[in-house]
Order: C-alpha cells, then sequence, then structure tokens
C-alpha cells in the first residue's frame, strides 16, 4: 500500500511510519525539515508547507490512504499562525484527496475539541463540541475536525482520532517537561490527589491509526465519526 503521512518527522507522525514500513508499505512523510530517522527507516520524504496547496497536491498524487497527523500546537500565538497550519492546510489535505481519488483519509484531532473548561470524567463522542475554547490551538483543530467529518461522503471515507496526552520512547514534550518541573519542585498537584486523567502510549495511539485505516473506506461504520483514543490511569 503507498501511504502519505503529513508530519512524519514528528512523535506520532514519526511512529506511524516506522509502524507502516515495518508491515511493507511504501510511505511518503511530508513535513518542515528532512529527518535522518525517516531516511533509514526508508520512508520518502517531501518538505514543504501544508499550506501550500500545490505542495500537498504533489505529496498525495499516487497515495491510497493519507494519515493527516501534522499540526501546530501551543497555547500561546496568533489566531492566524495556528489555523495556517490546522485548517488551511487541512483544507489542502482534503483537496488533495479529492483531487487523486484517495479514498481514505485518517485525521489526528484531540479531545481538546469538546474541551470546554470542566470535568470531562465519563464522556463520550456524543459529547458536543465546546462553545468557546481556552486556546487557539484547541480552536483551530475543532475547525478542522468538523470540516474532515463534513467531508466524509461516497468517494471519500475520513474519520477522527483524539489521543490524549502521548508519551513514551522518543517523546520530548510531554513526560521531560513534568520531570523536568518536579526536578525543580515546580511541580503542582490539582485537586485531592485522586485525579483521573488519560493518557496514551506512543504504540497504541500509532496503532489505533493503522486499525483506524484498516476498517476505513467509504460507506463503512467508522465513516464520517471522531473516537477518542486513551488510556485511563490515576495520576
Amino acid at each position: 500500500m503507498k501511504v502519505l503521512v503529513t508530519g512524519g518527522g514528528g512523535f506520532l507522525g514519526g511512529a506511524i511510519c516506522w509502524m507502516l514500513r515495518e508491515r511493507g508499505d511504501a510511505v511518503r512523510s511530508v513535513q518542515r525539515t528532512r529527518s535522518e530517522a525517516l531516511d533509514a527507516s526508508g520512508v520518502e520524504q517531501q518538505c514543504g508547507d501544508l499550506a501550500n496547496a500545490n505542495h500537498v497536491l504533489h505529496a498525495a498524487k499516487g497515495c491510497e490512504v493519507v494519515f493527516h497527523v501534522a499540526a501546530k500546537a501551543g497555547v500561546w500565538g496568533a489566531y492566524d499562525d495556528y489555523s495556517r497550519t490546522n485548517v488551511l492546510g487541512t483544507r489542502n489535505v482534503l483537496d488533495a484527496c479529492l483531487a487523486h481519488g484517495v479514498p481514505r483519509l485518517v485525521y489526528t484531532s484531540t479531545p481538546s475539541v469538546t474541551f470546554a473548561g470542566h470535568d470531562e470524567n465519563g464522556v463520550d463522542e456524543s459529547e458536543p463540541y465546546a462553545e468557546r475554547y481556552l486556546c487557539y490551538y484547541a480552536q483551530t483543530k475543532a475547525e478542522a475536525e468538523q470540516m474532515v467529518l463534513a467531508a466524509n461522503s461516497p468517494t471519500l471515507g475520513t474519520v477522527a482520532l483524539r489521543p490524549h496526552l502521548i508519551w513514551g520512547p522518543g517523546d520530548n514534550h510531554l513526560v521531560p517537561r513534568i520531570l523536568d518541573r518536579a526536578r525543580a519542585g515546580k511541580l503542582k498537584l490539582v485537586g485531592p490527589g485522586e485525579n483521573l486523567v488519560d493518557s496514551t502510549y506512543i504504540d497504541n495511539a500509532a496503532i489505533a491509526n493503522l486499525c483506524a485505516a484498516e476498517r476505513l473506506m467509504p460507506g463503512t461504520p467508522c465513516a464520517g465519526r471522531a473516537y477518542f483514543i486513551s488510556i485511563r490511569s490515576g495520576i
């Protein structure tokens, strides 16, 4: 199978690329900078900007499935900076899929699309999108997710996955920051210490993407739907 992964040089995108290559798929990645790890795995790389429609169109040519993982994350910055990658970039990915007749698109979203500032313990996929967002990352990811699900059609099957707090080998964001703050005595415990926090091990997040792609085609039960991906633990 010939596959396109956006953001293959990142933490989750890299894990997806590695698993795809391990099972023998031909993998192409589009990201901003070249990755030595992807070179070592035999992944074809095209470096560029998702906001460039022609670049995305070229990257998707000949592919049977697209894993759209790339995103601008964070809590600070201007709306336009997040929208350029997360909304316009996603629009370009959808347009490329339609132009080339790609039948499957697996989109990496976030549980933040439903977070409205209150406890979400026990919620499921029926939880509505938040009416207001605490940051532009969540807002633009929600806009993109709705765009992806609305694009589900008889010719393009789309699905959105919402992994939460991905961690594991190669993580250079979540766990290292937690450990650094703990060592510095700046790690704060919110609540009585019995809080439940969902997290996702990197392999599980990548496998969820592969499983979604295997079950996704236009008209299949998962097409046009969003799914939370997590393992709950006490923290």
